[in-house]
């Protein structure tokens, strides 16, 4: 059964195309990702399904309630003075995702606790579709394995705008690439697509260079006859008395000529095939300090506390020179307000926090909704001589980035990151602070400032939910537990390996200690049932007592 229907779908903004004659149609209990470019239409695809903005030509059909969780839930005023009642479902779901403070001011939580709040409210509502709009920017590991638990058991259609591909892979079956003004449709999950998008490409490009040598072959026989035919022309004049005779075959030869290429006009009319775009390349480029030195920053017993909540204390760890390090923590505890403290832009509340004072970092802050609105790219670079905006055109549009005369409040949320990892391309540093770094950044995007990263000689510190990202990226952790901060040798893979097998021991010993407490109430309840006398009253009470703690010891 159809939930949304999609016929001749048209829409423009500022003579740029979104969409050209998209027709689509999404079935009961699908589950699928929408992908492509920043500023290539996904959400306002998503507020035209939701009635938000009108196509310019086209219907857009739903049946049932649409559940729509918007892309920057800062804005949205959904969870303003939230309010929870403790019997609720929806105080089990928080209760589930971790949130640290049930009934507490919207400003006074994190971006993670915030996108929680948000998507609880979204489920409450029981939709038959639901679309999902970067459900995992700032969501950390617990709230991504809640929601696709939740994504899995639930009974709709799902449409999930992402960048994740641990995400897409876990959640999707079916994918939607919007670029160029279409949508092309892929099955699988979103590395299937890949796969199948690389091949389409490659048959594509082999049906078009196959055509290709056929136009040049006719292309070379019409070659020959028209040169046939001018020769044929030219002799036709230098004869005395058969003029006529070579002037028919000249003109015979003519006919030939233009039959052919009126078949050949008409063949490629009918069959022409367009040479495949290639995935535009994205290029980002750091430029290095070349300052060397031990250690970077060191913390020596700090801590921050707000008012009477201790994000952390009593925490000691370093970091040398060069070295990749990846922040884990739950939302909420503290990892954005850490990032702060040690670039001084928060004093600790307990302890101290050194850094070299020759060195030189960049930060990326998560918030993209700190550039001036009014403002172009380029006036936001502060880029005045003409080597500057040369430089800072280039990397944009390296990015993928050509709209740099627009204004900020017309710029995709993607295509804002870009411009603040632009101001950061042009400095050099020794340190890269990088909070969300992918949050916004489309796929290919994501891919290639891996690739550049890798290759940055300096130091990296990096707060990141994206699990594919900060496997490749970080060796080593700096990790939130029982409110201190760790330094952890290992990478993230091996770190959750770890986790798990404590997390399996701890929960191993406790199903023994559980069955130790369980059989010495059985066998006390053995012996007070031997006591009694038959037909006692008491017998079968104390018979269905015993019924249940074996059943319970038999499920443990």
């Amino acid at each position: 059964m159809n939930v949304m229907s999609i016929k001749g779908l048209k829409k423009t903004f500022n003579e740029n195309r979104l969409f050209q004659h998209v027709n689509i149609d999404i079935h009961q209990g699908e589950r699928i990702g929408i992908v492509g470019p920043n500023g290539a239409g996904k959400t306002t695809l998503a507020r035209m399904i939701v009635k938000e903005i009108d196509p310019d030509e086209g219907t857009v059909s739903c049946k049932g309630k649409i559940g729509y969780l918007k892309q920057s839930i800062d804005q949205e005023g959904m969870i303003e003075n939230h309010r929870v009642d403790r019997d609720s479902f929806d105080f089990k779901r928080e209760k589930e995702l971790g949130i640290r403070s049930l009934n507490v001011e919207a400003e006074n939580l994190s971006g993670g606790e915030k996108l929680k709040l948000a998507l609880t409210k979204v489920w409450s509502t029981n939709p038959d579709l639901l679309i999902l709009d970067e459900p995992t920017n700032h969501l950390d590991e617990k709230g991504v394995n809640w929601l696709i638990r939740e994504l899995h058991s639930f009974q709709g259609a799902v449409l999930v705008i992402s960048h994740d591909r641990y995400f897409l892979d876990q959640t999707t079956s079916r994918i939607l690439e919007v670029e160029a003004g279409k949508i092309n449709d892929y099955q699988g999950n979103y590395s299937a697509y890949r796969i199948e998008k690389q091949n389409r490409y490659e048959e594509q490009l082999h049906h078009y260079s196959v055509q290709q040598k056929e136009v040049k072959r006719i292309e070379g026989q019409l070659a020959g006859l028209t040169k046939w035919s001018e020769k044929a022309h030219r002799e036709s004049t230098k004869q005395d008395g058969a003029k006529e005779y070579y002037r028919m075959k000249a003109k015979k030869m003519d006919r030939q000529v233009k039959s052919k290429q009126k078949r050949l006009e008409k063949e490629l009319q009918k069959n022409k095939l367009e040479q495949p775009d290639q995935e535009k390349a994205i290029r980002f480029q750091f430029q290095e300090n070349n300052s060397r030195g031990k250690r970077l920053l060191e913390a020596m017993d700090a801590g921050k506390c707000y008012e009477d909540r201790w994000l952390f204390r009593r925490s000691s760890f370093y970091m040398k020179y060069g070295e990749r390090i990846g922040i884990v923590g739950e939302n909420g505890c503290g990892k954005t307000t850490l990032l702060r403290t040690l670039l001084g832009l928060e004093r600790p509340s307990e302890g101290e926090v050194w850094k070299s004072p020759s060195l030189k970092i960049g930060y990326l802050s998560q918030d993209v909704h700190d550039l001036p609105e009014d403002k172009t790219p380029l006036d936001v670079l502060n880029v005045v001589t003409k080597e500057e905006i040369f430089q800072a055109k280039s990397i944009l549009a390296s990015m993928g980035m050509e709209r740099v005369h627009a204004t900020i409040n017309q710029l995709s949320l993607g295509e804002r990151t870009k411009l603040k990892l632009t101001r950061m391309l042009m400095n050099k540093y020794d340190l890269l602070i990088l909070d969300e770094p992918t949050n916004h950044l489309d796929l290919p995007s994501r891919e290639q400032l891996e690739s550049t990263l890798q290759s940055f000689t300096g130091s990296l510190l990096i707060v990141s939910h994206d699990v594919y990202f900060l496997e490749k990226m970080c060796e080593r952790l700096f990790v939130f537990e029982d409110q201190r901060v760790k330094r952890v040798e290992m990478n993230l893979s091996d770190f959750r390996s770890r986790m798990k097998e404590k997390s399996s021991f701890v929960s191993s010993k406790k199903d023994e200690e559980q069955k130790m407490l369980l059989d010495n109430e059985i066998s006390a309840l053995i012996s007070e049932i031997s006591l009694l006398l038959p037909g006692d009253e008491k017998l079968a009470e104390l018979d269905s007592r015993l019924k249940m703690l074996v059943e319970k010891k038999r499920l443990l």
